[in-house]
C-alpha cells in the first residue's frame, strides 16, 4: 500500500468527520452515527498502515 492509500484513508476519516458535524448540526442521529463510524474506519486503516511502514522499516 502506497501513499495514494493513506491519503484515501485519511480522507474517508475527513469525510466522516464533515458528516457527524452535518449531523450534529441538523440533529440528524443516522449521520452523527455514519459520520463517527467513518471516521473509526479511516482512523483503523491509516493505524494498518503504520503498523505495516514500522515493519518495513525493520527489514
Amino acid at each position: 500500500m502506497g501513499a495514494d492509500d493513506k491519503i484515501g484513508n485519511k480522507a474517508e476519516e475527513l469525510k466522516g468527520r464533515a458528516k457527524e458535524a452535518v449531523g450534529d448540526a441538523t440533529d440528524n442521529e443516522q449521520w452523527q452515527a455514519e459520520g463517527r463510524a467513518e471516521q473509526a474506519k479511516g482512523a483503523l486503516k491509516q493505524a494498518g498502515e503504520k503498523v505495516k511502514d514500522a515493519f518495513r522499516s525493520h527489514d
